[in-house]
């Protein structure tokens, strides 16, 4: 089974029905919950191109953020097992 954990992917937005809509549309996994994901290409005033990124929680038909199963995690726990005596 593939691991998609902490990852994503983004697609050319073929159907861009307004100059506002994102150029690249996707989806994130952030620590086992998925998220869309939208980007838009822009410039800097220096001219410089960057990726302007948003992160949106999956709703249902009526709005409501869907309930994901959360995956354990034990990010930032290592430091809990040793035995420091301070």
């Amino acid at each position: 089974m593939y691991d998609n954990s902490n990852k994503g992917v983004l697609f050319k937005n073929d159907q861009k029905d307004n100059e506002k809509a994102p150029v690249y549309k996707g989806k994130i996994n952030v620590r086992g919950e998925d998220f869309y994901l939208a980007a838009w290409l822009n410039t800097a005033k220096s001219g410089s191109k960057y990726m302007s990124l948003k992160v949106s929680e999956i709703t249902d038909s009526d709005g409501q953020a869907k309930q994901q199963p959360k995956q354990e995690s034990n990010i930032g726990n290592d430091f809990m097992d040793d035995d420091v005596p301070f």
